[in-house]
């Protein structure tokens, strides 16, 4: 388990050494503690109507408590990993100049600097907790914080950077949510433990297969398969596979006991058991961010490659078409969502079909195509060459932000989530699924779903990407790839959620409307287009001259390719999207003629006037009160 930025051992002090592995020690129990505790807030305690219980105020304030240990041993630990490498002394740290160097120049500094940061974030949505939402916002910060460093850790260096970073993210989260639940169990009053003992089940069940999956693809990525496993690193990683066996057999253990009935105590005894083994994992995992993997001769090759350990990947040949539609470099991180998006899709289709309700055939095909599209742009030959040239990352871009969105958003994943969600396990428990109605209704809802909004966001963005700094910075690094292709994604998402969205909206915006902002989405997409056209410097901060390619050289060229590229790709799903407005404008109107049908026939059957007659009615009435000149 990595949570520390992973650096070689400088330092000869053994009071340096040592501090460094004990703050590394205390943060991982720190920090895992507060995340179990907030987890447990979110998603065991039972809350009344969104509010916060006397329990979970208690809970509470013992994850505040737990969060500010967590700051002050990433605190101790900027100084320890600082004096590490300076290979000085813990009081040569404490120099303002040093350490000021340290936390602005290096990337292992800054990760301290965000770590800290996210922290205090963290402990000012505890203190001012009243309401679950605040609840899920220190999670959700408390997960940036544990996934910051492993950017910087052994995995950025391996090869295929993109697979171990990616496996890496997951495991570490998926242990996070392991490891924190049961902390989160043991902490809360019995009547809370009984009644989530199961949920935690289900989570736990999901965190094994996750947590194994993508401990396996790390390992492939590190080690020399056959010669890596009599190592040091090799033998640790050996412990942790027996460690995770035990801790999936305990889970078997529990789901036993659930289904006995008077086995509370037992289950008690047996989440104790369990988190001292997890405790030793988590010691392995410290042993491990100060361990360096045996060298590997093929992966040291590969980070002398400048192109490698630029992009992750190395040249690629000309393209071609069936290099294309052939090459596949998985990038871990963005194919985990996929899969995790993938499995909660599917898992709820099969929710709703046990219990007897139909899933449309065409939703689920919606959302398979949407995932093969993205992951094509992001793993596949597409997302390959799309490191490489700007024409290439602008067709990636397109399909990101214009093709795959449309499959999700006609899949309707929120009304599958509000079929398939549990409720409330009382009548004043809102649950995840009063949570995500909650969420729909919200402000921040209306104002995100404001055509607008929705329009500044996806077509504004190219505008602050491609035509400052931003862009050559993001590129440089895989987060920042990894950043972008999310972004493109969510911008596409939302706005062809409020222009053409099956889904529940909580505006109901006027078709007309949606055509107007859609001719408005042409016209601006258009004139970035030609704007990219017109350019006659490079957009790219100079990342692409760095790869040195041996095809297409004339990178002004390529950068103009690649604005007509996005010109073309970015008018056909608009239009198609505006076919599809106009379709559901004439369905709607012939949904509220037949209404009003309807109504007629009824007020006929009962011998009262049609809506049309009471309207005029109505209008005779008020000449009549009118006085006269």
């Amino acid at each position: 388990m990595h949570f520390f930025s992973e650096v070689h051992t400088f330092s000869n002090n053994p009071v340096v050494t040592t501090a460094l592995t004990l703050t590394k020690g205390l943060y991982l129990l720190a920090a895992l503690t507060s995340f179990g505790l907030i987890f447990a807030i979110a998603f065991f305690i039972r809350e009344e109507r969104g509010v916060l219980t006397t329990e979970a105020q208690r809970v509470k304030k013992l994850a505040h408590l737990s969060t500010f240990v967590t700051l002050v041993t990433i605190v101790g630990g900027t100084f320890t990993e600082l004096a590490n490498l300076i290979g000085g002394s813990l009081l040569d740290a404490f120099d303002g100049t040093t350490l000021r160097s340290f936390i602005a120049q290096t990337a292992v500094g800054r990760d301290f600097l965000i770590q800290a940061i996210v922290a205090i974030v963290v402990m000012a949505f505890l203190q001012r907790a009243r309401k679950v939402g605040s609840i899920y916002w220190a999670l959700a910060f408390s997960v940036v914080g544990l996934l910051t460093p492993i950017f910087q850790s052994h995995a950025s260096s391996a090869g295929n950077h993109g697979a171990a970073i990616g496996s890496l993210l997951f495991h570490v989260l998926f242990i996070a949510i392991w490891v924190g639940g049961v902390i989160g169990l043991i902490v809360i009053n019995p009547q809370e433990r009984a009644a989530s003992l199961s949920r935690f089940s289900a989570i736990a069940l999901w965190c094994a297969i996750i947590v194994g999956i993508s401990g396996t693809v790390n390992a492939w990525t590190r080690l020399n398969f056959l010669a890596g496993w009599t190592s040091i690193y090799g033998l640790l990683i050996g412990l942790k596979i027996l460690l995770m066996a035990i801790l999936i057999g305990f889970g078997a253990m529990h789901r036993r006991y659930l289904a006995a009935k008077g086995s509370e105590l037992k289950s008690y005894s047996l989440l104790i058991n369990e988190v001292l083994v997890m405790v030793i994992t988590v010691a392995i995992g410290a042993w491990l961010s100060t361990t360096t993997p045996p060298a590997n001769p093929a992966l040291a090759s590969q980070a002398a490659d400048p192109v490698i350990s630029l992009t992750g990947i190395p040249m690629q040949s000309q393209p071609t078409v069936w290099r294309i539609l052939s090459g596949y470099i998985p990038d871990g991180t963005f194919l985990g969502l996929l899969l995790l998006a993938t499995a909660l899709y599917a898992k709820g289709v099969v929710v709703l079909a046990r219990r007897g309700d139909k899933w449309p055939v065409g939703r689920t095909v919606a959302f398979a195509l949407g995932i093969a599209f993205a992951d094509f742009a992001t793993s596949g030959g597409l997302g390959i060459y799309s490191h490489l040239a700007f024409s290439y990352h602008m067709i990636a871009h397109m399909v990101l932000g214009m093709i795959a969105p449309i499959g999700f958003v006609l899949s309707a994943p929120i009304t599958l989530a509000l079929r398939a969600l549990p409720a409330g396990r009382t009548p004043e428990e809102r649950g995840l699924r009063g949570s995500l109605i909650t969420l729909i209704h919200s402000r921040y809802s209306i104002f995100i779903t404001n055509p607008v909004t929705a329009l500044a966001i996806f077509d504004g963005s190219l505008f602050g990407l491609y035509l400052t700094p931003a862009f050559g910075s993001l590129m440089r690094s895989h987060s920042g790839h990894l950043l972008m292709d999310i972004h493109f994604v969510l911008a596409g998402y939302l706005f062809f959620y409020v222009i053409i969205g099956v889904d529940v909206n909580p505006r109901k915006i006027p078709h007309i409307v949606r055509i107007i902002v859609l001719f408005a989405a042409m016209s601006i997409h258009a004139f970035f287009s030609i704007t990219l056209l017109s350019t006659s410097s490079l957009v790219d901060g100079g990342y692409f001259a760095l790869l040195h390619r041996p095809w297409n050289q004339d990178l002004l060229a390529d950068q103009h390719t690649g604005g007509a590229i996005g010109w073309a790709m970015g008018e056909i799903p608009i239009l198609l999207a505006l076919v599809a407005t106009f379709i559901q404008w004439v369905r709607a109107d012939g949904r509220e003629a037949k209404r009003i049908d309807r109504a007629a026939d009824r007020a006929a059957a009962m011998g009262e006037d049609d809506e049309l007659a009471q309207y005029n009615r109505y209008l005779s009435e008020l000449q009549r009160r009118e006085p006269s000149d």
